[in-house]
């Protein structure tokens, strides 16, 4: 018989027997109106995803790590009230988890991974993956050729980052495997042509968030805007660079070495924890046809395209960009996805090539596929909530706001520290978005420091793309993890040296950029994009230098 965990259950009974004390004293009779925990806008406020993010890292498991963060963002917001903590964990209405899977946003992009997850079943099923595979290897010859022909993919797929992530890992993942690519570096490949291709492509639905993000009343347009600061967009430039002269002169660096090494050997995981490592694919039709693949992927890109620009008005007047500004991603992304989903059934039923009840058996294997995704993003939405209402907005706001009047000659690089910072702590870009540009805009709100306003909005986007490629509740890299079919935290650990490497570069470009701006007050300050790309490329023949070149 095990011996009990004596340490462990003491301060467990005394933990909850001093949080039923506080409850007891102080019962929930909160107004949610006027309410205020101890923490909020504090330092504090952004302990629940430092706490959730450290434990994932340390403890390898994601699940548990996130629902602990999550239960501090609530004991905090309840001031260590029992009943409020558990109240405000499920049902509060700006941050519960319960509140979050109501939102009809996220509940959007939930159908979209379940119908994108059923439509990988299907053409596996079909033998449309295994077909594909067939023929490229027969023209993809080398494990570079694999890599190269995934990051293509990517850049051509820029309408919006969940959409790639999944798309690019359903098609591209039987083509890596058999080129012995390992999971976590496809996983990377993945990451890396999703946010940074999104964030400087001007029909995208992060040029939309963007563009919403601009404050009104501020005579800036959003559009234009967003336009002038794709050449400073340095991260993002950055990680393609270094992306490409990483699969080129065929070197890897830090754990991400390991898993290439190994998957050389054969061994695509390295970890023995591979949720996807042990699917069966016997059952995938031997005569099934690259177009069967090909076929539902393009319809899929037409009708997301199609989709999105609907939600924005396209078909009511608006110009196919302002229908993109004012998309809804979501809605538009579940749109396209079913049409999807109703022209494959057509498609695969003409073709003869599966019967109906294989079509429905694809259905709940579509969905099981999808639940450890689905599982993760509720609980780094919920997290996200946590901090929310612990206020963790208006800390960064004052801080960034705090260090516009020292030396504005480096607040682009204050900015972009910050934005990865909070895009890290938070897990979204999006919400980094929101709060930082209103105060970048509010600034800089002459017409004579235009040129700094750029570099500064610029910053604040590569820092957020940056902040999310480390954080390991960022929506993205878990739709990354989901779409290489990866274990999370290996992705996470994998790309956090190659993440931290190109947000070094850039730092050191908004450095010299913010320098220029200032002096000349022009747009010499693009001077420091070439500087900021030459260093990249010194940097990463530095880097192969020291670790040498992989095994083919």
């Amino acid at each position: 018989m095990r011996k009990l965990n004596l340490p462990f259950l003491l301060s467990t009974v005394v933990l909850l027997a001093v949080l039923f004390f506080i409850s007891y004293g102080a019962p929930n009779t909160v107004n949610a109106e006027t309410y205020q925990p101890q923490a909020y806008s504090t330092i504090f406020s952004l302990l629940p995803p430092v706490i959730a993010i450290g434990l994932a890292l340390i403890t390898k498991e994601v699940y548990s790590s996130l629902f602990v963060g999550i239960a501090i963002g609530a004991l905090l917001y309840a001031n260590g009230n029992l009943e409020l903590m558990i109240n405000t964990l499920l049902f509060n209405e700006n941050g519960g988890m319960i509140t979050k899977l109501a939102d009809s946003w996220n509940v959007g992009i939930l159908v979209f991974l379940v119908i994108l997850g059923i439509m990988v079943a299907l053409m596996n099923k079909v033998g449309g993956s295994a077909a594909f595979g067939q023929w490229a290897s027969q023209n993809i010859k080398t494990r570079v050729g694999a890599q190269l022909a995934t990051i293509a993919l990517g850049v051509l797929i820029f309408v919006d980052d969940y959409f790639n992530c999944l798309t690019v890992g359903s098609v591209m993942r039987p083509v890596t495997d058999r080129h012995m690519v390992s999971r976590a570096k496809l996983a990377y490949l993945i990451d890396a042509t999703a946010a940074p291709i999104c964030i400087i492509a001007p029909v995208s639905s992060w040029a939309a968030a963007v563009t919403s993000s601009v404050p009104k009343g501020s005579d800036i347009n959003g559009f234009s805007m967003f336009l002038s600061t794709i050449p400073y967009n340095f991260y993002a430039l950055g990680t393609l660079l270094m992306m490409i002269l990483i699969t080129v002169m065929n070197f890897d660096f830090g754990p991400m070495r390991v898993h290439e090494d190994n998957a050389i050997k054969g061994d695509l995981f390295t970890t023995d924890d591979r949720p996807y490592g042990d699917v069966n694919e016997s059952n995938e039709k031997p005569n099934g046809a690259v177009i069967d693949l090909v076929m539902p992927v393009a319809v899929l890109i037409v009708c997301c395209i199609i989709g999105m620009v609907y939600t924005g008005g396209y078909f009511t007047g608006e110009t196919f960009v302002d229908a993109f500004a004012g998309a809804d991603a979501s809605k538009g992304l579940v749109l396209g996805s079913m049409v999807t989903f109703f022209f494959v059934f057509a498609f695969y039923m003409t073709r003869n090539v599966m019967t109906f009840q294989e079509f429905a058996e694809c259905i709940p294997a579509g969905f099981r596929a999808m639940v450890a995704p689905i599982m993760i993003l509720t609980m780094a939405w919920t997290l996200s909530g946590m901090t929310g209402l612990l206020g963790a907005k208006f800390y960064v706001h004052d801080l960034v706001a705090s260090s516009a009047g020292v030396l504005k000659m480096f607040l682009p690089a204050i900015i972009f520290i910050v934005a990865v910072f909070l895009a890290f702590s938070t897990g979204t870009s999006w919400g980094t978005f929101a709060i930082l540009i209103p105060v970048v805009c509010n600034v800089f709100s002459s017409t004579d420091t235009y040129e700094m306003l750029i570099i500064s909005i610029a910053a604040c986007l590569s820092g957020a793309v940056a902040g999310d490629h480390c954080s390991p509740i960022s929506d993205t890299t878990i739709m990354a993890s989901a779409g290489a079919q990866s274990n999370h935290v290996n992705h996470v650990s994998t790309q956090l040296p190659y993440a931290l490497t190109a947000a070094g570069v850039s730092f050191v470009g908004y450095l010299v950029a913010g320098a220029i701006a200032y002096m000349y007050q022009s747009s010499m300050a693009l001077l420091a994009l070439p500087i900021t790309l030459g260093l990249m490329f010194v940097t990463m023949l530095v880097i192969r230098s020291r670790v040498g070149q992989e095994k083919s």
